[in-house]
């Protein structure tokens, strides 16, 4: 049997550097799953979360199911990453989150070495009636920009369900982003999509948040904020469809330049088709804000790290 535990280290050491804590991920009172490249290093279900793992013949599939009314304690890790320079990593996975349970995920990605890797997910969530769902997602890049980050998620939300879903691509090169999130609500559902990332030199960031208000009162948020320097570009998409009866639906979009060759475009695009529904929007694109760079200067910083504390936060 070939002996992993060396890949394994190397991951683990990826996850601390993306941000998560391996003494969680290692705890055996945690649900958890980790995949280096297109291989299941190691699961862990708990009573009340099953999580199984496979290699298939283009990557790995992934199945994580939450019974009926369980409540879990403690957030599920996710570990996903590529070590190599090169490689493809393909994730299929399936979520179902049974009535009234409740739990949050934390997915950490790391491609710290990446020069050509891509990594695409293709997620299935379905999130039962009055069931609560989070998923924050963080990524650790290197420096070189050789990678695409080709993520697409469908989920599917029953009457008095919460979906919330954070993305975060910060540290390192971006590379290519394709992110494209699509949601469907029932009565009373209530999705919130957040989108951050930061893109350097000639990054490509391109952010598709979809919600569908199907049922009666759901609503919906699609929020993003992005930051591009040098000679990076950003596209944002936000669109709502109001269908559904006193449906509420926001879209809200930032975007940050700093230089003259970076470029960012924004399309908001609601649809009404209940006359009750009710959709807006608001997108502001533009450089960092001068009187909030002058407040900092005037309490030391220079102009550049005054610039890095306001994007920090706007990416936080």
């Amino acid at each position: 049997m070939p002996d992993y535990s060396k890949e394994f280290e190397a991951i683990v050491e990826a996850y601390e550097k993306s941000g998560g804590d391996s003494r969680q991920l290692l705890n055996k009172a945690f649900a958890s799953l980790v995949v280096s490249g297109n291989r299941v290093l190691a699961s862990n279900s708990i009573p009340g979360v099953h999580i199984e793992g496979e290699t298939i013949p283009n990557g790995v599939r992934a199945r994580i199911v939450v019974e009926d009314g369980v409540a879990v304690r403690f957030p599920v890790h996710l570990c996903f990453g590529v070590i190599p320079a090169e490689g493809i990593q393909e994730i299929q996975s399936e979520y179902r989150i049974g009535e009234n349970a409740s739990v949050s995920f934390l997915a950490h990605c790391s491609f710290p070495n990446a020069v050509h890797v891509k990594h695409l997910m293709n997620a299935n969530i379905r999130i039962g009636k009055g069931a609560s769902l989070t998923y924050s997602e963080t990524h650790f890049h290197g420096t070189s920009g050789g990678i695409e980050v080709l993520p697409k998620t469908v989920v599917s939300v029953a009457e008095n369900g919460y979906f919330k879903t954070d993305f975060k691509l910060s540290t390192g090169r971006v590379g290519k982003l394709d992110l494209d999130y699509t949601a469907n609500l029932d009565d009373s559902a209530v999705c919130e999509m957040e989108t951050k990332a930061y893109g350097k030199e000639d990054d490509f960031i391109r952010v598709k948040e979809t919600i569908n208000l199907n049922g009666r009162g759901s609503r919906g948020l699609a929020k993003s904020r992005i930051v591009v320097s040098d000679r990076s570009v950003s596209e944002v998409l936000g669109e709502v469809i109001g269908t559904g009866a006193h449906s509420r639906g926001h879209v809200d979009c930032m975007e940050i330049i700093k230089g003259n060759r970076a470029r960012a475009s924004a399309i908001p695009k609601l649809m009404v088709v209940d006359e009750t529904a009710k959709l807006t929007h608001e997108a502001a694109i533009g450089s960092v804000d001068k009187k909030q760079v002058e407040t900092l200067i005037a309490r030391g910083l220079s102009e550049d790290e005054a610039v890095d504390v306001i994007v920090k936060g706007l990416l936080r």
